[in-house]
C-alpha cells in the first residue's frame, strides 16, 4: 500500500504514534501561542518535527525549530544545517544555535546544560513559551535504569516528567508513550531521512551502556516506563501528603515560611520533599539540593539549631520554619540591566531608569533603609535587589518602595506546590 501523503494527515484522524504524540500536545501545548522544537536531526527530533507540524495545522499553534551545534564532531555543522533544510522544506522556520564555550570537566553535562540554556535564551528572544523535546519511551526507560544505578529514590526513579520549568521555560516531551522503533517507522512512511549520531553507539557514555544492556537482557522498555508511570503515581500521593503538611505556609518578599508543628510532627520522606522545595521557591534553583545536605538541615532543624544550605538560611523558632535567602548568595549574583531586570534568578525588577543596575545592596547602603519599618531582618533586607543609579546612588525597591520602580519575586506563593516533584 502506497505511504499515506503527509499533507493528508492535517484533514484526517491521526493513528498509532502520531495519535499518541497528538493527543500528548493536546494536553500539553494546545494553550501555548506557539511552540518551540528542539532538532537534533536524528530520528526521535526528526519524528517530532513531523508529528508536531501536523498537530500545529490542526490547530493552529506556530512553530519554530532550533539545532544546538555543539561542534564536537567535524559533521556536526554540516548535519545542523540539514535539520534546517528539513525544518524549512515543512514550512518550519530554524535557527542554529552554537556552543561555543569553555568546555571544563564531565563533556556530556556540559553540552546538556549548555544545549538546554542555549535553547531556553532562543526561545525567550522569539517569545516561545514552551520547547519540545524528543524524548522517548526508550529514553524513559533507559533513564529510570541508570537512575536506578545512582541509587536514586521515588522521585529519580518516576522518570522523566511530560512537563517541567526550567532555565524561565515550559519543558515538554510528548512522546514518552511512543518507542523509538514506532517513530522511525512513522519517518519511513513518510519517506523522510534523519541523521544517525555516531556517539550513540560510543560505549564511553553511560546512556550507551545502559541501552546496550537492556538490549543484551532484553529488557522491555515499555514495562520499565509502566514501573515510572506507577512511581509516578506514589510520588503524587506524597506531595498530596507534603501539601497537608505545608496548610498555612505564607511567603514575603523571598521569605518563606512554613509551619514547623506539622514539618515535624511529618514523616522524614515528607519533610525532606517540602523541604527541599522550598529551598527551591527561595533560591530559584532549577534542581533539589543533594539528599546528605538536605538530611543534615533537617537534623539540625529538628533540634532548634539555624542551618544554611544552597545558598538558603532556614531558621526555626516560634513555631515556625522561615526560609531566607542567604546575603553573601545574593551578594554573588550578577548584575542585571533592561527592563525587566532578572536577578538572582528570583527578583523581577521593572521600571528602571536609563543607566541603572539591579546588584546586590552594598553593607554600607543598607542602614539607609529602615527595614524594620518594613518589617523585615537584617538578612531578608540585605538579600533583596538593589538599584544602584549613574549617580552612585542606591535605591532598595523591596525594602522602601520607590514610585514607579517594582520588585517582585519570580516565584509566585503557589509557585511551592507546583515545585514538590519537579
Amino acid at each position: 500500500m502506497a505511504a499515506e501523503p503527509p499533507g493528508d494527515r492535517l484533514h484526517g484522524t491521526p493513528a498509532g504514534p502520531e495519535a499518541s504524540v497528538h493527543a500528548a500536545l493536546d494536553r500539553l501545548a494546545a494553550s501555548c501561542p506557539s511552540l518551540g522544537i528542539a532538532l537534533s536531526g536524528g530520528g526521535d527530533s526528526t519524528a517530532l518535527l513531523h508529528i508536531a507540524r501536523d498537530w500545529s495545522g490542526c490547530r493552529g499553534v506556530p512553530l519554530r525549530a532550533a539545532t544546538v551545534d555543539h561542534g564536537l564532531r567535524d559533521a556536526s555543522a554540516a548535519e545542523a544545517r540539514a535539520a534546517g533544510d528539513a525544518a524549512r522544506a515543512l514550512g518550519i522556520p530554524h535557527d542554529i544555535l552554537r556552543w561555543d564555550g569553555p568546555r571544563p570537566g564531565n563533556l556530556m553535562a556540559q553540552a546538556r546544560d549548555a544545549r538546554l540554556a542555549l535553547l531556553a535564551g532562543w526561545a525567550a528572544g522569539h517569545g516561545v513559551a514552551a520547547v519540545a523535546l524528543g524524548h522517548t519511551r526508550d529514553d524513559q526507560a533507559e533513564t529510570v535504569l541508570m537512575r536506578v544505578m545512582r541509587g536514586s529514590g521515588v522521585d529519580g526513579l518516576s522518570g522523566m516528567s511530560a512537563a517541567r520549568r526550567a532555565h524561565g521555560i515550559l519543558w515538554l516531551r510528548p512522546m514518552l508513550d511512543v518507542g523509538r522503533a514506532e517513530l522511525r517507522d512513522v519517518l519511513r512512511a513518510r519517506g523522510a531521512a534523519w541523521i544517525d549520531d555516531p556517539s550513540n553507539d560510543n560505549a564511553d557514555f553511560d546512556r550507551v551502556r545502559v541501552r546496550q544492556a537492556m538490549a543484551a537482557l532484553n529488557l522491555d522498555a515499555a514495562a520499565l516506563a509502566r514501573t515510572a508511570a506507577d512511581l509516578r503515581m506514589a510520588r503524587e500521593a506524597l506531595d498530596h501528603a507534603a501539601l497537608q503538611a505545608a496548610r498555612g505556609f505564607s511567603a514575603d518578599r523571598g521569605t518563606l515560611t512554613l509551619p514547623l508543628g506539622p514539618l515535624l510532627d511529618a514523616s522524614p520522606e515528607i519533610r525532606r520533599r517540602l523541604v527541599a522545595a522550598a529551598l527551591r521557591w527561595v533560591n530559584g534553583a532549577d534542581y533539589p539540593p543533594r539528599r546528605d545536605g538536605l538530611a543534615h538541615l533537617l537534623e539540625s532543624v529538628a533540634q532548634g539549631r539555624r542551618a544554611t544550605l544552597d545558598g538558603v538560611i532556614a531558621r526555626p523558632g516560634g513555631g515556625t520554619l522561615r526560609l531566607i535567602r542567604e546575603p553573601a548568595a545574593a551578594c554573588r549574583a550578577d548584575p542585571a540591566t533592561g527592563d525587566p531586570a532578572i536577578w538572582d534568578r528570583r527578583w523581577r525588577v521593572t521600571g528602571l531608569p536609563p543607566g541603572a543596575i539591579v546588584a546586590a545592596l552594598p553593607p554600607d547602603a543598607l542602614p539607609g533603609f529602615d527595614r524594620r519599618a518594613a518589617g523585615l531582618s537584617y538578612d531578608e533586607a540585605a538579600s533583596t535587589p538593589g538599584v544602584r543609579l549613574p549617580d552612585g546612588s542606591w535605591l532598595a525597591p523591596a525594602v522602601a518602595p520607590v514610585a514607579g520602580i517594582a520588585a517582585a519575586p519570580l516565584r509566585a506563593d503557589a509557585a511551592l506546590l507546583s515545585l514538590l516533584s519537579h
